[in-house]
């Protein structure tokens, strides 16, 4: 459907991947690496020097004045003629994107690929290579090579927006990231029915993706698509590039369940420390919840499998920082709906979000959330250390919360639907909970076992024991048996016992 990499663009310089300029001024056999530096095999002296990050390279002015306008300023302002050296620290894309730039100078033929496409043309940027000083220039090619190649391609354009993470702000404002993005998130909202795969497996580490390289691999007509064949490609993105990735989605009208069951899928790749719920997912959303939050994508061999990283081992450790940061994002990325994501996954996001001090307004935010689907918590979710010095070793005061937020829920979904707000609509959509009184009795065996469990605690005080106990009405509880075991453990290990 749109993988480019099996289709022939011929005759255009930008569409086989090998770019060369039209003419040089200077005959070389190519360049030539000795230690730390780049020399070009031709008999004429150098005679200036660029020094790029701790790689030095020895060229010729003619070649570099003639196509790049940052050379020619630099040369003019400088003021004498007899400049030799140069020194281009801040050129986006480092020693190997100039080594490219400076080999287009010479005419000799560059390989353009998915792995250093952006880093090119930000680099041309830099050097400012417009068609004023030379038609077909490099920022024209490179532009051209993103458009016509690199955007009809899922795998490009995951490869490029990748290695865009190494090249803000120039990437941002070319519109590279932005662009890639758009591309992704079309493509994944695309009828699966139309996707024509192009699979190679996994490829060897020490071999760069290459935009030509993939072969057809397409499923046999009995073989379907599943639903969350994008998942694992797009997780291998940093997160700002994939909160990008997933707003474009939801722009584009995907199911609100399909992008929670992504989301889901990236914490778990990137958080340390959030446990997978694979299984459990499943079984907690048989009463309310969508069936997409077990969903593995790898369930399904026949789909693209990305070789920048291929697997968790491959991934770069996430720091505290970081972690705090993919969380943040993460909340503000969720879709609003009821059962987008399971209620366990919200409360091990909220235990971590907890544990790395997240800005309090997405914790509020997320602990609301949980409360829309309090009763599909489980025992071991609600346990929650308590992070406060001379306290409670689980946080009482959390779970009061959540009951909290789970008592206005229900008053609310109790209430004729004409009443509620458009928000309230919207956010409680698709939800099967309204005038359940299941969900009350399940949530007071919940709550039953919870103060059993936290009772054991000497820290405990009284007061806290008695306002969760009485949270919840008399008409919650059908049997009172769970609520009983619970004072009767608290008051075995009570200072006033």
């Amino acid at each position: 459907m749109w993988e480019s990499e099996t289709e022939s663009v011929g005759g255009r310089d930008y569409g086989n991947g090998v770019l060369s300029s039209s003419k040089h001024g200077v005959k070389t056999d190519g360049f030539e690496l000795r230690g730390q530096s780049w020399y070009v095999a031709t008999d004429i002296p150098s005679d200036l020097e660029v020094q790029v990050g701790d790689v030095n390279f020895h060229l010729h002015k003619y070649p570099l004045l003639s196509r790049s306008g940052k050379m020619n300023r630099i040369l003019y302002e400088s003021r004498d003629p007899d400049l030799n050296k140069i020194a281009l620290d801040d050129l986006p894309g480092g020693p190997d994107a100039f080594e490219l730039a400076a080999r287009f100078c010479y005419g000799i033929a560059v390989d353009l690929t998915a792995a250093n496409i952006s880093g090119l043309r930000c680099a041309a940027e830099y050097l400012e290579m417009t068609e004023d000083l030379e038609e077909g220039n490099l920022i024209f090619k490179t532009e051209a090579f993103l458009s016509y190649v690199v955007l009809s391609s899922w795998r490009d354009s995951i490869v490029v927006l990748k290695s865009c993470e190494k090249l803000s702000p120039w990437a941002e404002n070319l519109q590279i990231v932005r662009r890639c993005s758009e591309s992704i998130a079309w493509k994944a909202c695309a009828n699966p029915k139309g996707i024509r795969w192009a699979y190679t497996g996994r490829a060897p580490k020490d071999s760069g993706p290459k935009w030509n390289d993939m072969k057809d691999s397409s499923p046999s007509r009995n073989q379907q698509v599943p639903p969350d064949w994008w998942f694992e490609d797009v997780s291998l993105l940093r997160i700002d590039h994939y909160v990008r990735v997933i707003t474009a989605i939801k722009v584009k009208g995907m199911r609100f369940e399909l992008i929670g069951a992504a989301i889901m899928h990236y914490a778990e790749k990137w958080l340390t420390g959030l446990i997978s719920d694979a299984t459990g997912a499943r079984d907690e959303g048989s009463n309310g919840s969508n069936s997409y939050t077990s969903i593995s994508s790898s369930s399904w061999k026949g789909g693209l499998h990305m070789i920048v990283a291929g697997t968790k081992d491959d991934l770069p450790p996430v720091h505290s920082k970081d972690q705090r940061m993919i969380i943040e994002s993460l909340i503000s990325i969720i879709p609003p709906q009821k059962d987008s994501v399971s209620c366990s996954f919200l409360l091990r996001l909220l235990r971590m979000a907890n544990m790395m001090k997240v800005a309090p307004a997405l914790v509020t935010e997320l602990e609301k959330r949980v409360g829309m689907q309090f009763e599909q918590a489980t025992l071991p979710d609600l346990l929650i250390p308590s992070y406060n010095k001379n306290e409670t070793m689980y946080d009482v005061d959390l779970v009061q919360r959540l009951l909290e937020h789970f008592l206005v829920q229900e008053q609310i979904e109790s209430s004729s639907p004409s009443r509620q707000s458009f928000s309230d609509k919207h956010m409680y959509e698709g939800s099967h909970r309204i005038n359940n009184p299941n969900a009350k009795m399940r949530v007071a065996r919940l709550v039953d076992s919870y103060l059993t469990e936290v009772s054991r605690d000497r820290n405990l005080s009284l007061t806290k024991f008695q306002v969760l106990a009485e949270a919840l009405p008399e008409s919650a509880r059908t049997c009172d048996d769970g609520l009983y075991r619970a004072v009767d453990s608290y008051l075995k290990v009570s200072p006033f016992s």
